[in-house]
């Protein structure tokens, strides 16, 4: 049947009437993703941090807490991640691991946006946000599964706000 699986759904006959596997493309749970998924850096508490931020998507659940630490520069110096979400969240907490020490807030924010803009709008990511995030392209494929936005774009939000949150604290201070 296609769009439910291939090998999956030949394996587990039953998989083809299954509710959550109509409409599943293939190429949406590819190898890279689940290999993303199953090595996310900087996995973990991060104790001491300078602030914790967790976010929920409302639409499945997923759940990602973001603890990070700024340099004097004002640019991520130590990360840490705890993710509970789907391969694809987990997938764009590895993307987001690989690239957030160096970062500032701004760029992070600029990320999280050009990521929300390049599922739901179809915009072409920025060479900056390729630049420090080069695997966001993978998410291609999950354009046409709104419900799978708010997992993916969910761990680029936390990391922002929680580098926003740090440098309003030092501002503060």
């Amino acid at each position: 049947m296609p769009g439910c699986g291939g090998r999956l759904v030949s394996r587990f006959p039953f998989l083809r009437w299954h509710p959550y596997m109509r409409g599943m493309d293939a190429p949406l749970y590819n190898a890279r993703i689940l290999r993303l998924a199953a090595s996310i850096p900087h996995l973990g508490a991060l104790e001491g941090a300078e602030v914790r931020v967790r976010k929920v998507s409302p639409i499945c659940g997923s759940r990602v807490t973001v603890m990070l630490d700024l340099d004097p520069d004002g640019r991520v110096a130590r990360f840490g991640q705890e993710v509970r979400a789907c391969a694809l969240g987990q997938a764009a907490a590895a993307i987001l691991g690989e690239g957030v020490i160096g970062a500032d807030p701004a760029s992070l924010r600029e990320a999280h946006a050009a990521l929300e803009a390049y599922l739901k709008q179809a915009e072409p990511l920025p060479e900056a946000v390729l630049a420090r995030f080069p695997e966001l392209p993978l998410f291609e494929p999950a354009r046409p599964h709104l419900a799978r936005h708010g997992s993916i774009c969910l761990a680029f939000d936390a990391a922002a706000t929680a580098a926003e949150q740090a440098r309003q604290a030092r501002q503060a201070a």
